[in-house]
């Protein structure tokens, strides 16, 4: 008898998850380097970097209760990462710092309308008796896609500029849109 090791809607959430994780991660290490060229300093992208967690933080726990009360919260989980991808497409259009405060909400709000759907969701298809096995894979992809995505990053903006990093992260963004909308019934 084989014994699987995921079942597949964790194999899809871990999947469409990395790809947001790999995003965000792919600008981490290098963000305030962007802001500098966008004319900023480093107060200014401390500055962003609150705004972004002051936008998921007041918005969170609202996405959390209204996803209690949605039968399918799976298309809660798709304007997340809609607006995740939203967001860092529009990184390419920043010129200021106004802008990308702006920005940073909007890539706030999708973090935090998608981040407890998909605990939700994937808490809801753990296998009973590998809960912490199952989350500790989960754990272990998050820390693989920030140190894949840092480096990343580092060679997109090296060899080809912002522009082309922020065209990728958007990318893998509504990559995992769309694949979580052709397989939504799964989940």
């Amino acid at each position: 008898m084989k014994n699987k090791t995921f079942n597949s809607s964790l194999k899809i959430l871990l999947m469409t998850n990395a790809f947001i994780l790999l995003a965000g991660a792919m600008l981490g290490p290098i963000y305030a380097l962007f802001v500098k060229e966008i004319g900023g300093d480093l107060l200014d992208a401390s500055i962003a970097g609150a705004v972004f967690a002051f936008a998921a933080g007041i918005t969170v726990v609202v996405s959390g209760k209204f996803g209690d009360s949605v039968k399918e919260n799976k298309f809660i989980l798709l304007l997340g990462y809609f607006l995740m991808g939203l967001g860092f497409l529009l990184y390419m259009f920043v010129e200021s710092l106004i802008v990308l405060l702006l920005v940073q909400v909007i890539i706030g709000l999708g973090e935090a309308v998608y981040a407890p759907i998909f605990d939700a969701l994937y808490s809801k298809h753990l296998d009973r008796g590998k809960y912490a096995t199952e989350w500790g894979v989960w754990e272990s992809m998050d820390y693989f896609t920030s140190a894949f995505g840092a480096i990343a990053g580092g060679f997109f903006v090296t060899y080809f500029g912002f522009k082309a990093m922020f065209f990728l992260m958007a990318l893998l963004c509504f990559s995992s849109c769309i694949y979580i909308w052709l397989v939504r019934k799964q989940l």
